[in-house]
């Protein structure tokens, strides 16, 4: 994030390249860049003419550097920008001669998604000599909740630690869909607000009770009765709630507490980093380390493995959602 508030702020600054490279997995930056160079990089009344948006798809090298080499008309400069660049990646070495040469009063911009160029490669060094090139990675899953709370201070908002953990629980790590969610809430809630549990839950339509954060909690405290009932309701809703997705964060939630059991040093600041949760929520894994042994803990992954295998389909054809969820958490805590 450091680095796209740099790139912003030279574009600000008048610092501005001939060709910005944006590459890698999340999209999300590589959007907002692109996004913020084709809003202010030209006057509203300079655009009709020297601001091009091409598609990979649609486009060659030698267009994309057809268009590059042309001079703007009444203006300083043009804006090209190539979206899904990714498509054009078997060709991406032709651009290195334009590359060697860019035309100053041009600003070429790449979006190349989910992919990244050889930072041995030729092509590569010349973008970073005589460009930007930015990658884009994504953020590992206990790295979002920090994003979360950067993005929404940006925006004057904060945002309770469950809140955050409900979004990441359900949304995973694509900062793009969750930054909608967040800007739905951001509608609906004043500047200055605390974005609550209770607000995912009404406006974005998680449940605050049946989701599989709770089911890990229940299970956690070995509450059979809460346990049984959330899984009655996700068998009800299987499209809200699919069995491969719940038995692969149960077994996530096992796979941390044995490696909670491994640790020689139990300081929570050093047990939250290892396990890659949020300090807030310690005190579950707390709980659950102490009502499952290490031993027990190690069978339960073994039973989870093959529950995994049979929500896929194998071997387990007559089982319906609703018996393989309550089979699941019979081998837990039994």
């Amino acid at each position: 994030m450091d680095e796209v508030v740099k790139i912003v702020n030279d574009i600000k600054g008048g610092n501005i390249k001939p060709i910005y490279f944006l590459m890698g997995e999340e999209p999300y930056y590589i959007d907002k860049l692109s996004e913020y160079i084709e809003i202010n990089v030209l006057a509203e009344e300079e655009k009709g003419f020297n601001q091009t948006v091409l598609y990979g798809r649609d486009v060659s090298i030698e267009d994309v550097v057809s268009t590059a080499k042309r001079y703007p008309m009444m203006a300083d400069r043009q804006v090209v920008i190539i979206k899904e660049a990714q498509e054009l990646s078997r060709t991406i070495d032709k651009i290195e001669s334009y590359v060697e040469n860019p035309m100053p009063s041009t600003v070429l911009v790449f979006c190349y998604k989910y992919k990244t160029l050889d930072k041995r490669k030729k092509v590569t060094k010349l973008l970073a000599k005589n460009g930007i090139v930015y990658e884009s990675k994504k953020l590992y899953e206990n790295q979002v909740g920090d994003w979360i709370k950067r993005v929404l201070s940006g925006k004057k908002y904060s945002i309770e630690p469950k809140a955050s953990a409900m979004l990441v629980e359900f949304l995973g790590t694509d900062l793009s869909t969750i930054n909608k969610e967040l800007e739905k809430l951001q509608i609906i809630l004043p500047a200055g607000s605390t974005i609550s549990a209770k607000d995912i839950e009404e406006n974005i339509g998680f449940s605050k009770d049946y989701n599989v954060f709770e089911l890990r909690k229940a299970i956690g405290e070995r509450d059979q009765l809460k346990a049984y009932k959330i899984a009655e309701n996700f068998a009800q809703n299987p499209k809200d709630n699919p069995i491969v997705m719940t038995v692969g964060l149960v077994f996530s939630f096992f796979v941390q507490l044995l490696k909670y059991h491994g640790l020689k040093d139990k300081n929570p600041k050093n047990v939250a980093s290892a396990l890659g949760v949020n300090p807030f929520f310690l005190k579950d894994y707390d709980v659950a380390v102490k009502n499952y042994p290490m031993k027990k803990v190690s069978q339960i992954v073994a039973s989870l493995r093959d529950t995994d295998v049979k929500s896929k389909g194998v071997g387990a054809n007559s089982l319906s959602q609703a018996d393989l969820l309550r089979e699941m958490l019979y081998k837990i805590f039994n």
